[in-house]
């Protein structure tokens, strides 16, 4: 959704009028969820989607001439089309509610700024009172608390997820190119400036020449991904980021030179190995198969996503006794060289 609320305002801004599509209730089974939207332009583009596609054409065919009167909730069935109280059967399962509201009003305004606004980084609380009843549309953006007894609907718009890439080598760009079409905000970092270039990464809004990881801002909720292919870099970043309690820190690499670096790590902040395992997602990705950089970046955004979302089962990370396992198999010295020989 998060890069549907990208296109959703950039077309606000380039349209003249339009109308919004927002979907609000949900009976049986939907495709999306609740807060899902779709702008229709007067010119007849659209961004964003409330349905499989199942509803968009008709929508775009009947938005402009419903609310005419005004924001108006129009009820959907997926399940049948014999009713006269519900306008539109599909035979997908389900029933939805869908508020459509024209452009040109405070309340549309509010909403469209509000989803500017989570995109620069700002959170957003939208409670809306529906027009039913009677009862006009009414809107309120980061306000004051419903008087109790008012029913509303109510969201929290976050920022996107931000995506730190510490390494510009080809095999983080198809990373940079799975996590934009999440939406994400994407960071790449490298110390090397042939390879820290923006037209090697045009989905990212950051492409920086970073030697040191101190210098760049990593905060608590970002995901990490740790792949300079440089051990020391590595290890560099690794020191810069544990303290910070990432959302999600991955690191590229094989297990033994992982587990030599999540050693060395834990030694020189003090930590126990187990810490250090439990923060560190390494081997890195989940285990989907497959080979090739394309294959590895799906693995790498999947087990971030479902980070996110709480819904990681298992995965590849390493515990402080496979970590002993792996260094009683040799020390460092193999990995130690400034950059990556390819």
């Amino acid at each position: 959704m998060m890069r549907e609320r990208r296109e959703i305002v950039r077309l606000w801004h380039e349209c003249d009028g339009a109308v919004l599509a927002t979907l609000v209730g949900v009976e049986g089974s939907s495709y999306r969820r609740i807060g899902a939207r779709l702008l229709i332009s007067d010119d007849g583009r659209y961004a964003g989607a409330i349905s499989g596609g199942c509803l968009e054409a008709e929508l775009m065919r009947k938005a402009r001439w419903s609310v005419r009167h005004g924001a108006v909730v129009q009820r959907f069935s997926t399940e049948f089309d014999d009713t006269a109280d519900i306008p539109y059967g599909l035979g997908c399962g389900g029933i939805v509610d869908v508020l459509l509201e024209p452009s040109g009003t405070r309340e549309f305004e509010a909403v469209m700024s509000a989803l500017e606004a989570s995109l620069g980084g700002a959170p957003q609380s939208i409670r809306t009172w529906l027009p039913r009843r009677g009862s006009p549309l009414r809107r309120s953006v980061n306000g004051i608390p419903a008087l109790a007894g008012d029913e509303y609907l109510e969201e929290l718009l976050l920022p996107p997820q931000r995506l730190v890439l510490c390494g510009a080598g080809d095999d983080a760009r198809p990373i940079a190119a799975m996590a934009s079409l999440m939406g994400w905000d994407i960071a790449v970092l490298d110390g090397r400036q042939q390879w820290a270039r923006p037209e090697r990464f045009p989905q990212a809004q950051c492409v920086a020449v970073v030697s040191e990881p101190s210098r760049f801002d990593v905060r608590a909720g970002d995901a990490v991904v740790v792949m300079t292919h440089s051990y020391e870099q590595d290890r560099e970043w690794l020191l810069a980021a544990l303290p910070v309690g990432l959302r999600y820190l991955g690191l590229l690499g094989s297990r033994h030179r992982s587990a030599l670096l999540i050693s060395e790590a834990a030694a020189m902040l003090g930590w126990p190995v187990e810490r250090v395992c439990e923060q560190v997602f390494a081997p890195v990705g989940l285990d989907l198969g497959g080979d090739g950089a394309e294959a590895i970046a799906l693995a790498i955004v999947a087990e971030i996503q479902a980070r996110c979302e709480g819904k990681l089962g298992a995965s590849q990370r390493m515990t402080a006794q496979s970590v002993a396992e792996q260094i009683a198999k040799g020390g460092a010295s193999r990995y130690l060289q400034k950059q990556c020989a390819l």
